[in-house]
């Protein structure tokens, strides 16, 4: 009886690790994954080609998105509200972006909540995401610079590490 609730403790640890370490069968990347529109107009498709039709229109370069599956030259996306389709890969880029989820957010001069605010980030804008400590990242826009709480942010996981 050990033996055989050993194996299936064994079963499940394996599909989780599986599930925690998921790759793209195209890429061989994370998913998900976030990444950044490249383009100015990107269209999200019903399908995975350019007959499906189009479902979304996404106008913002920079936009951060998640990629959450591939298919050749396609991307799975979604963005901040739930909302997505598939995505020709040209229309993306690896550079890391995030989107402002609080009006007038504090970006302060070094992780604390104490620290000198160096400017307030509208409710909306899109930021360079620098680095990430557990609970704050550092995120940069129109050439000002400072670090907010990671809970205020969509483009980041709260438990990802950057530097």
């Amino acid at each position: 009886m050990r033996a055989f609730l050993a194996g299936i403790l064994l079963a499940v640890a394996a599909a989780v690790v599986a599930h925690a370490t998921e790759r793209g069968p195209v890429t061989n990347l994370p998913l998900p994954r976030y990444v950044s529109m490249e383009a100015s107009k990107g269209y999200a498709r019903h399908g995975p080609g350019r007959t499906h039709r189009i479902d979304w229109v996404y106008q913002h370069r920079g936009q951060p998105l998640q990629i959450t599956g591939e298919y050749g030259h396609w991307r799975r996306i979604r963005d901040q509200d739930g909302a997505g389709g598939w995505m020709h890969y040209s229309l993306l880029s690896g550079t890391r972006t995030v989107l402002v989820q609080r009006d007038m957010l504090a970006m302060r001069r070094k992780p604390r909540p104490d620290a000198a605010v160096m400017a307030n980030a509208e409710l909306g804008a899109i930021g360079q995401l620098g680095d990430c400590i557990p609970d704050w990242c550092e995120i940069s826009a129109n050439g000002l610079s400072g670090w907010v709480p990671k809970s205020a942010l969509w483009g980041v996981d709260p438990d990802e590490l950057r530097d």
